[in-house]
This record gives structure tokens, sequence and C-alpha cells, in this order.
């Protein structure tokens, strides 16, 4: 008897003990969790991912390369006193008007490891004092290189040490539908990134800039993006955030960037010369509309019609007449106004370009040297 009650012990100390060491070290086997032995919940959990593996479909790489490049952008200007502020009438009347300075935020993009940002000219505009944050918390007063309000672009200087520095991508080779990421400081929140898709290309007659043809984006672009990046899967440039269409202030999904082919343009020129140097060649150009069409006897239904053109200007002096209609500039297809003087200006002065235009049903190609674009005019005060 002592004996068999022995084995019983025996076996139930061995099987406790068992039992002791699956719920420590295997409680799932139980189906309990530690801890909580009166009931346990069966779950389903997605296994742990591997240390720095991006999950399908993930844009991560992209945010995180371009972002060290984007910084922030705050601006402040003195007020402009009142000449009758001291005026006891006039404080009586509106108060005293104090000397508070006015303040801006933007965004802007590190595109050289030398210390240059381009932003939006808008952004900068009649600033005082320009502070740049870097998305690694280091901040710095900076320094206006140039300003372009033709394009509404802007070149700032900063000196650090260290300075990350956005690749630039090509815009002329994305195409709708296309994958973008907006990079800025929307409403001074801080960083954002939103992503959207390439919703239309060559977008212009805005009212924006003097030269447009605009990337549009539905990636959310809001007050403070101002001349931060559009990037592509990459991470690499492709455009300046420039504007929205909104009726609330916010973002409506109709975003407008600068394609990075023409701020490319505009900082070589401000970093180089201190300004940009545009193509011309002389002309009064129209949209082909059937009754020019008519009068100027063109048969070509696609193109920009020339009404008139400067004596002894470039395209004078190549050949070009009213009544031509410019049908392509260097192979690239014209067919409206704004497009021309896009591409006009983008064109080196000094360079012959190859210009296929219509002269009543007869195709002709000349060779015009553009000059460089005249200053416009101070408007009389």
């Amino acid at each position: 008897m002592k004996r068999l009650w022995l084995i019983f012990s025996q076996t139930v100390t061995v099987f406790l003990a068992a039992y002791f060491v699956v719920l420590t070290l295997k409680p799932h086997w139980l189906n309990q969790s530690p801890g909580n032995a009166g009931g346990a919940v069966a779950l389903f959990e997605v296994p742990a991912a591997a240390t720095g593996e991006v999950p399908p479909g993930s844009l991560r790489t992209a945010a995180q390369k371009a972002s060290a490049a984007v910084v922030s952008i705050n601006t402040s200007q003195a007020k402009t006193k009142n000449a009758h502020a001291n005026d006891p009438w006039f404080k009586f009347f509106y108060g005293d008007q104090g000397d508070e300075s006015q303040g801006g935020l933007g965004s802007g993009v590190l595109v050289s490891q030398s210390g240059y940002i381009l932003t939006n000219n808008h952004v900068v505009e009649g600033a005082d004092e320009i502070e740049v944050i870097l998305n690694d918390g280091r901040h710095t007063q900076a320094k206006v290189i140039g300003t372009d309000p033709d394009s509404d672009l802007a070149v700032l200087k900063i000196s650090l040490d260290k300075l990350p520095a956005i690749v630039l991508g090509n815009s002329d080779a994305i195409q709708v539908g296309d994958q973008v990421l907006a990079i800025g400081n929307p409403f001074g929140v801080g960083q954002t990134v939103t992503g959207g898709i390439v919703s239309a290309l060559g977008r212009n007659q805005l009212g924006i800039n003097t030269f447009e043809n605009f990337i549009q984006t539905d990636a959310a672009i809001n007050p403070g993006n101002s001349g931060g990046a559009l990037v592509d899967t990459n991470g690499n440039l492709l455009g300046i955030n420039t504007a929205i269409y909104s009726r609330s202030g916010g973002s409506m999904g109709i975003g407008f960037a600068i394609p990075v082919s023409t701020a490319k343009l505009v900082l070589e020129g401000l970093v180089k010369d201190g300004q940009v140097t545009r193509g011309w060649i002389g002309v009064e150009p129209n949209d082909l509309s059937p009754e020019l069409a008519q009068t100027f006897g063109a048969r070509s239904t696609e193109g920009v019609i020339i009404t008139g053109v400067l004596q002894n200007g470039p395209a004078a002096k190549a050949g070009v007449k009213p009544g031509d209609v410019i049908e392509s500039i260097n192979e690239r297809k014209i067919k409206e106004v704004t497009q021309l003087l896009s591409v006009v200006a983008s064109l080196k002065p000094g360079t012959a370009a190859l210009f296929t235009i219509e002269r009543k049903s007869q195709k002709l190609e000349l060779h015009v040297t553009p000059g460089v674009r005249p200053k416009p005019k101070a408007a009389p005060r």
C-alpha cells in the first residue's frame, strides 16, 4: 500500500511540475495568458516584422530620404508705422497701433550641401528677417541670394555644417497618374508628408506667375506648404509647391507646383549672375482662332499665330512675319500663347533654336537666335 501511495505521489509531483513549466514558458499551449488564470482570449496577431523591413506599397523610404532636406521658414517684417500714429486724435479713433512685427510661415528645400535653399518668392517677399529650421531641429538665419517674381521663386543661403541636400528629379519625364509626395510645414504644425498623384501637367492661365507651367497634384497642400517639396516615389525633387485652389483656405485636392526644370534654371541664374536671363524673340503672339486664321489666311488648326513682329528683333531677323503660325520650337509642340512664352523664355540667348512654322499652307523651318528678354518697365506711380 505504501508503495502504491509513493508511486501516486511521485506521479502527481511530476505532473504538477510539468504543468507549471508549460504555464510559465508556453502559456498559449494551455490557451491562457500569464497571470490570467481565470480566463483567456484567443487573439490573432500579425507576426512582428523584421527590423527595418518596409511594408509592401509603403513610401516610407522616399519620405525619409526627402524630408531631411525640407526646411521650415519663419519670416518677420517690421510693421509700417502710420505717419499720424502719434496724433492724439488718430489714437482716439484708431487706438495705439503699436510696432509689432508681422510674421509669415513657409517651407523650403535644401538643394545643395553648401546651403542653398529653393523656396517661393511670396514666402520671403518683404521680409526683414528669415529664420530657417532644419528637420534635425537646428535653427539659423538665412540671407536672400536672389528672387524671381516672374516665376515666384527665391534662393536663400544658410551657413551650417553637414547639411542634407535633395536629389533633383526629372520633371519632364513624369506623367499623369504618377505617385507623388508633398512635404512642408502646413499651418506651422511641423513637417508633414502627404501623398497623391500627378493630376495634370502644363497648367497655365491661372494668373499666379508671368511664366506658368505648373504640375497639378491632389496631394494635400495647405498654407505653410509654399516652397516645400513635391517628390517622386524615390524621394527625388519634382517641383516646388506654390499654390492651391481653395474656397475655404485649406486643401481641396487641387495644388500646383513649379517643375524642377524651371526651378533649376532660376537657381543657376540667381546664384551665378544674381538674375534670371530669359530668351526673347520680339513678337506679338495670339492664340489661334478661326477669325485670326481667316484674316491671315492660315490653315493650321494648332499653334500660335503671330500678329506682330518687332522690327530688327530676333524673330524679324530670322524671317518671321505677321500671319505665321508657330507650331513647334525645337520639336516641342506649341499650342497656346502661355506655352510659347514659357518655351521661348527657357531658350538660351545667343543660341539658335529651330522654329517650325506654317505660312499660308507652307511649312517652313527657321533658325531663330533669341536675345535677352528686356526687363519690364516699372509702372508709373
